[in-house]
Formats: structure tokens, C-alpha cells, sequence
């Protein structure tokens, strides 16, 4: 494996977003601090308990959940686009790096960034709301997989996008939406039980569900089908994304 060019690639990618501090990482902390005003406090504090959890601190495995995806998202897509963009995906596709290797360099990178951001908004949730994690390595490890799933699809995207724009369209038409009726803010039991049901078919419930058993030890769904979800999903952009390299489709144009 060549070390010294995956390296390269994730500390380029690395340098990118320390270049661009305010609009990757302080400018989505901001957003999130909004939320916790909003709804944590004006909203939270007219809205009782739910499964003995204060709203506020409810709605944090969510308001992550809701930034980690779409910041995987771009974050990954974007970093593999600017190559086909300028030009310069040929000396990547002629450089002495596997499809494998470059893919850890751009999809390490992203979500090395969108953990980054989802330990901050946490740090930042504690200003706010005071919280308690029933299970750490459980959080740890749903945030891991989390960030390096959605960067695999993010990556995806990048290599399917031929336009900025086609770049914010699963992001903003798709994603974000899904993270809404989620579960986001609130619980699909609070749903009417046809609702329930239709809900279950949004792959982002167990996600969310997973991420905040985590937390409080409470979950619309169960927590080895949210992890078994997750891992599926994962498996299945890292086998189009070797279909992708083998055959050279949408790279090149």
C-alpha cells in the first residue's frame, strides 16, 4: 500500500479546510448553536420530558446526526470534484495510487473533518443543555461510522456531480429532509401508528435512533438493526465505488 500517496491526498485535503475555517467548521457550529437557542430553550422550555429526557437534550443526537451527514457529504464530494473540475483528475489516474488508496485519502479526510465538527457541536451543546452519554464507545463508534459512510457517499456524488449544483442536490433535496422526519426533534412513537410504519422506510430513523440510544439509552428502533443499517449502506456505496474505478465510469468526464 502506498502509504506516502494516501498521505498526500488526505493532507491536502486536511490543509483545505483549515484554509477555509469559517465556512467548514465555524459557520456550521453557528447553525447549530441557533437550534439549541431555538428549540432547545424559547421551544425546549414550553415542551415537557420525552421518555424522561429534557427536549433540549433530546434533540443533540439529531441536531450531530443532521450536520455530520450533510458535512460528509460535501465535504467528500466536493474534495473529489475540484480534481475533474480543473483538470487535474488525470495526474491523480496516472499517479501510483490504487483506487483503494485514494479513496482513503479523500474519504479519511472527510470524515476525519465531519467528526472534528460533530465533537465541537457537542462541545457546544453543553453550553446550552446539560446532557449525559450512557454509552460512550457506543457514541464514538455510531459517530465513526456515521462520518465514514456518508464521506463514502459523499464521494460518490463527486464522482457522479458534473456541476457545482448537481453537488448540493442529495445534500439539500434529499438528506436534509430525511434527517427532518428522521427523528430529528422528536420521537416516530409520538407519530400516528400509519405514520410509524411509513417513517421506517426512511433510512436516516436508524441512524438518528442508534446515535441517541447512545446517549440515553432510549430508541424508536433497535439498536443491532440501526448498526446492521448503517453497515449495509456502507457495503454498499464501498462496492459501487470499486465498480466506479474498475471501470472508469463518470471520472474521466
Amino acid at each position: 500500500m502506498n502509504i506516502y500517496g494516501i498521505r498526500a491526498i488526505y493532507h491536502f485535503e486536511m490543509a483545505r479546510t483549515f484554509r477555509t475555517l469559517s465556512e467548514s467548521i465555524v459557520a456550521p457550529v453557528l447553525t447549530t448553536s441557533l437550534y439549541f437557542i431555538v428549540f432547545g430553550k424559547a421551544i425546549g422550555s414550553r415542551m415537557g420530558d420525552i421518555d424522561s429526557v429534557s427536549y433540549g437534550a433530546f434533540i443533540i443526537p439529531g441536531l450531530v446526526m443532521l450536520n455530520l451527514l450533510n458535512e460528509s457529504i460535501s465535504n467528500a464530494s466536493f474534495g473529489i470534484y475540484m480534481p475533474k473540475w480543473a483538470g487535474t483528475i488525470y495526474e491523480l489516474l496516472s499517479a501510483p495510487v490504487s483506487w483503494f488508496e485514494v479513496l482513503i485519502g479523500y474519504v479519511g479526510a472527510a470524515a476525519t473533518k465531519s467528526v472534528m465538527l460533530g465533537l465541537l457541536i457537542l462541545g457546544t451543546a453543553r453550553i446550552f443543555v446539560p446532557y449525559e452519554i450512557a454509552h460512550p464507545v457506543w457514541m464514538v463508534a455510531f459517530l465513526l461510522l456515521t462520518a465514514v459512510t456518508f464521506s463514502l457517499f459523499g464521494f460518490i456524488i463527486g464522482l457522479w456531480a458534473d456541476s457545482f449544483q448537481k453537488l448540493q442536490v442529495v445534500p439539500m433535496l434529499i438528506v436534509t429532509p430525511l434527517t427532518f422526519l428522521g427523528g430529528a426533534f422528536y420521537s416516530i412513537d409520538m407519530l400516528p401508528p400509519l405514520w410509524q410504519k411509513i417513517t421506517l422506510f426512511n433510512p436516516v430513523v436508524y441512524l438518528i435512533s442508534g446515535f441517541r440510544w447512545s446517549f440515553y439509552g432510549i430508541a424508536d428502533v433497535d439498536v443491532a438493526v440501526s448498526i446492521g443499517m448503517t453497515f449495509g449502506f456502507l457495503m454498499t456505496c464501498l462496492t459501487f465505488v470499486w465498480w466506479v474505478f474498475k471501470t472508469g465510469y463518470k471520472i474521466r468526464h
